[in-house]
């Protein structure tokens, strides 16, 4: 996920990423690095409620999501999500 406070803490080795509704810490870990080749140190996961929207009077949800925000070590090489 790209937003102003996930770009923030990229100096600190920290990534978010948007994953499936059903996965736990030791999934997120383990499919980080393997997908990066990396380290991952520590990770936190948020659950973010969908939203409620209307289209003229019908009134409807949006999906839930969940987030992880995953710390790498101090040794790993960083994640570049950007190619130059």
């Amino acid at each position: 996920m790209v937003t102003e406070q996930s770009m923030a803490i990229m100096d600190d080795k920290k990534y978010t990423f948007e994953v499936d509704v059903r996965a736990n810490k030791t999934q997120v870990k383990y499919a980080v690095e393997e997908i990066f080749d990396v380290k991952v140190k520590k990770v936190n996961i948020l659950n973010v409620r969908g939203k409620q929207k209307r289209q003229g009077r019908y009134v409807g949800m949006t999906k839930k999501r969940r987030k992880a925000i995953v710390a790498l070590t101090e040794d790993s090489k960083e994640i570049k999500i950007f190619e130059d």
